[in-house]
């Protein structure tokens, strides 16, 4: 086989091979579209209930915190301050 034999094979191999792949994307998205159309017509979509913004059940909420908390976070600061020297 001569080059510009080989080059016109490469050629038409390369025509066929995009040819494939853009038919079976076109066969995809027409497979997606109609799934998504059965989807809807069989299980229409209902929107989920709405989650109310109440405050948790507990503690009530507070401005301060608690004494210990308050002990443990300043402890922390004086051992990192200390190490940092």
């Amino acid at each position: 086989m001569t080059p510009s034999e080989l080059l016109l094979e490469g050629v038409e191999l390369m025509l066929f091979g995009m040819g494939f792949v853009f038919v079976f994307l076109v066969l995809l998205v027409l497979a997606i579209r109609v799934m998504s159309r059965l989807i809807e017509v069989f299980a229409p979509h209902t929107p989920a209930p709405v989650a109310s913004s109440a405050v948790p059940s507990g503690k009530p909420a507070s401005q301060e915190p608690d004494a210990e908390l308050l002990a443990a976070i300043q402890s922390a600061i004086h051992q990192h301050r200390a190490r940092r020297g």
